[in-house]
C-alpha cells in the first residue's frame, strides 16, 4: 500500500507543472488528501486478493482480484470525482484550483493501483502470507444486533438532530479573513504578529483609490471622511502637514513661498514666472504674478529642478534644506500620488471583520462619489466583504451541485432512485452536524473551509454508506432483511474503519501541525466531519435502509445484462463459447462435459446440466 501511494503521490506532485502555478493551500493539502481520498482503491484490491488468497495461487489470486476490485474502484472514485467536479465551479477560484489537482490525484491513484499494486501483490505474496496476524475485531454481531432493536428509536432521534445541525450550521460564525481565526501551531510570524497588536493596538487600514489632479477635491473629501467617529484618521497628500503651517498641497504665492523657503521676495517671484512659463500659465505673468498660487509641493518641487540644473543658487544651509525636504516630500508622493492616481489612507475604529465595517464600506463609497465618478476602496475589510458576498452564492452552488453530481452516479450505480435519497440523506446530515460544532463551541470558522470539505465530504465519505447498502441488498436476496443487516455490517466494518480512520487521521494530522489558518481549518473540518460520517454510517444508516426497504424496492430498476450461468459441484455439458472461471480463469470455445464449480459467462451456444438447460439471452 505505501509503495502504490508513494509512487501516486509523487506523480501527483510532479505533474501539477502542467498547471504552471497552483496554490500553496493546494500544495499543502494536497497529498495527505490524496492519501486519504484514494486509499479506498488500495484497501479494495487487497480485500480481494486476501479473500481469493484463500482458494487459489497468488496469480491466479490477483488476476481474479483484479476483475472485481475495478469495478469497485470506479464506482466509488466516481462519488469523489462527482464532489470534487462541483468544487471546481467556485467563483472563488481556489476551489478550481484544489478540485483539479484532487481529480488528477485520482485518476493517478487509480492507474497506480490497477497497473502497479497487482504486481507489487504477486511480488510480496509470500511475505504477505509470513505477516497475516488476526483481526483485532472479529465480529461486529452484536452491534448490529443493537441497531435492530433500536431500529424506531435511533431514526426518530436523529430526525430531531439533523434538525437541529440544519438550523445550527445555517448560523455558523463564517469568517473571511485571518484576523480573527488562530491555530493550534504557531509560527515565529504569528508570535510576532500578536507581540506587536498587543503592544501597539489593532488598526484596520483601508486606502481609497482616486483619479489624481484635483487637490481642492482631495481635501474636501479628506474633511467629509474624518468627520465620521468611525474612522480614527484619513491621510492623503490635501492634509499632510508640512512646513509653516501649510499643507502639501496648499497653494501660496510667491510672498509665501520667499518666507518659507528663507530665499529672497525677488528670487521667489522668478520662480514662480518660470514655473508659469513651464506650465503655460502665460496670463498668470501679465496680469498679477502676486496673487498667482501653486500648491506648496509642486512649486517645492520646481525649485529643487531649477536648482539642480544649476538656474537657482542657495547657500550651504539653505541647499541642504531643500535636499532633505525634496527627499521627504518625494517618498511622500511615491506613496500616496501616481501617474493616474493618487491614494489616500483611512484608519478605521471598526474590526477588520464585522456587519458594522461592511456597511461602513459602502458609507465610504456613497461620499466618495459626491466628488469622484470613478473611485476604489482597497484593503482586507473591503476583501472580506467581497469574499462574503461571493461566498452566499458558492455556498448554494457547491451544496446543490455536489449533491446533484453524487446522486446521478449513485442512480447509476445502484439502479436505484429511493437508495441514493437515503444514502444522500445521512451523508448530508453529517455535514450539517459537522459545521454545527463550530457554532455551538463559540469557535469562527474560514469559510473556505466549509465549500471545500462539504464537497469531499459529500464525494468521499458517501462511500462507507455505499459498502454497507450493496451488501446488504446483496445479502438480502439470500436471507431475512434483519439477518442481511447484521451481516452486511459485519462484512463492512473493516473496510470502512480502515478508510475512515486514515481519512479522520489525515485530516486531524494536517490541522494540528500546520500554522496557516486555511490549511488548518480544513484539515479539522474534514477530521471531524469523517469521524460523524462514520458514526452515522454505522449508527443510523443500517436503521434508516431497514425503514426505507419498501421504498428501495419500488425504486429500483435493472439493466439488462448477459446470462451467468452458475452451477456447484454436478454434472453439465458444454456446447459453446464460455468466458470466465471454471477452477481458474477460462476464455475459450468449449464442447464436452464438465463436474465442478462453474462461473462464467455463455456467450454462445448452451450449457446443458442434470438441473437445466441454460441458454444464452437473444442478442447473444
Amino acid at each position: 500500500l505505501l509503495i502504490t501511494f508513494g509512487m501516486a503521490a509523487l506523480l501527483n506532485v510532479g505533474t501539477n507543472f502542467i498547471f504552471g502555478t497552483i496554490s500553496y493551500i493546494t500544495k499543502s493539502i494536497c497529498v495527505i488528501l490524496q492519501l486519504a481520498l484514494a486509499v479506498d482503491y488500495a484497501i479494495i484490491l487487497s480485500h480481494r486478493y486476501t479473500e481469493e488468497r484463500k482458494s487459489n495461487e497468488p496469480r491466479e489470486a490477483v488476476i481474479a482480484a483484479l476483475g472485481p476490485a475495478i469495478s469497485e474502484i470506479a464506482a466509488s472514485s466516481l462519488t469523489t470525482i462527482a464532489g470534487l467536479v462541483a468544487l471546481t465551479l467556485m467563483q472563488f477560484k481556489l476551489g478550481a484550483d484544489i478540485g483539479i489537482v484532487l481529480i488528477k490525484a485520482i485518476f493517478i491513484s487509480m492507474f497506480c493501483v490497477i497497473f502497479l499494486m497487482p504486481g507489487l501483490l504477486l511480488l510480496f505474496s509470500k511475505a504477505i502470507d509470513r505477516t497475516h496476524h488476526r483481526n483485532f475485531i472479529k465480529d461486529i454481531s452484536g452491534w448490529g444486533k443493537f441497531v435492530i432493536k433500536t431500529r424506531y428509536i435511533i431514526p426518530a432521534v436523529f430526525v430531531v438532530v439533523v434538525i437541529a445541525a440544519f438550523v445550527f450550521s445555517n448560523r455558523c460564525p463564517y469568517v473571511y479573513g485571518y484576523s480573527t481565526l488562530d491555530t493550534i501551531k504557531q509560527n515565529e510570524m504569528k508570535t510576532a504578529q500578536k507581540l506587536i497588536d498587543k503592544t501597539f493596538g489593532v488598526e484596520n487600514l483601508t486606502a481609497l483609490v482616486i483619479p489624481s489632479g484635483d487637490y481642492d477635491k482631495e481635501a474636501a473629501l479628506l474633511n467629509d471622511l474624518s468627520a465620521y467617529s468611525e474612522i480614527k484618521s484619513a491621510m492623503g497628500l490635501a492634509n499632510i502637514p508640512a512646513i509653516g503651517g501649510y499643507t502639501l498641497t496648499s497653494k501660496i504665492n510667491p510672498r509665501q513661498f520667499s518666507d518659507i523657503a528663507n530665499i529672497a521676495y525677488d528670487e521667489s517671484r522668478a520662480l514662480y514666472t518660470g514655473y508659469a512659463v513651464s506650465d503655460k500659465q502665460y496670463g498668470k505673468i501679465v496680469s498679477n504674478l502676486d496673487d498667482y498660487a501653486v500648491p506648496l509641493i509642486d512649486i517645492f518641487t520646481y525649485l529643487y529642478q531649477q536648482k539642480q540644473a544649476g538656474f537657482i543658487k542657495l547657500d550651504r544651509e539653505n541647499d541642504a534644506k531643500v535636499n532633505e525636504l525634496y527627499e521627504e516630500l518625494s517618498y511622500g508622493r511615491k506613496q500616496l500620488e501616481g501617474k493616474s492616481y493618487s491614494r489616500m489612507l483611512i484608519y478605521m475604529n471598526l474590526p477588520e471583520e464585522s456587519p458594522e465595517t461592511f456597511k461602513f464600506l459602502e458609507t465610504i463609497r456613497s461620499v466618495t462619489t459626491k466628488y469622484y465618478s470613478e473611485a476604489y476602496i482597497v484593503g482586507n475589510s473591503l476583501n472580506n466583504k467581497e469574499m462574503k458576498d461571493a461566498f452566499s452564492n458558492d455556498n448554494v452552488m457547491i451544496s446543490i451541485l455536489s449533491a446533484l453530481f453524487v446522486f446521478i452516479v449513485l442512480v447509476i450505480n445502484l439502479r436505484s432512485v429511493g437508495l441514493p435519497m437515503l444514502l444522500l440523506l445521512c451523508i448530508q446530515a453529517s455535514i450539517w452536524i459537522n459545521f454545527s460544532v463550530p457554532f455551538l463551541t463559540g469557535k469562527n470558522l474560514f469559510f473556505i473551509s466549509y465549500l471545500i470539505v462539504s464537497a469531499i465530504q459529500m464525494g468521499a465519505n458517501v462511500d462507507y454508506a455505499i459498502i454497507i447498502s450493496t451488501r446488504y441488498l446483496d445479502l438480502k436476496t439470500k436471507m431475512p432483511i434483519r439477518e442481511a443487516m447484521i451481516k452486511a455490517l459485519n462484512q463492512a466494518f473493516p473496510t470502512i474503519i480502515t478508510s475512515g480512520s486514515m481519512m479522520s487521521s489525515a485530516g486531524l494530522i494536517i490541522g494540528f501541525l500546520t500554522s496557516d489558518n486555511t490549511v488548518s481549518s480544513i484539515g479539522f473540518c474534514l477530521g471531524r466531519g469523517t469521524i460523524i460520517s462514520l458514526i452515522i454510517v454505522m449508527g443510523v444508516l443500517p436503521q434508516i435502509l431497514l425503514l426505507g426497504d419498501i421504498l428501495i424496492e419500488k425504486t429500483g430498476f435493472s439493466i439488462k445484462r448477459p446470462v451467468r450461468t452458475e452451477a456447484d459441484q454436478i454434472s453439465i455439458v458444454l456446447n459453446g463459447r464460455v468466458k470466465g472461471h471454471i477452477s481458474g480463469y477460462i476464455d475459450a470455445d468449449v464442447r464436452g462435459s464438465f463436474k465442478g464449480s462453474v462461473s462464467a459467462v455463455l456467450e454462445m451456444g448452451e450449457a446443458e446440466s442434470e438441473i437445466e438447460l441454460l441458454e444464452p439471452p437473444e442478442e447473444l
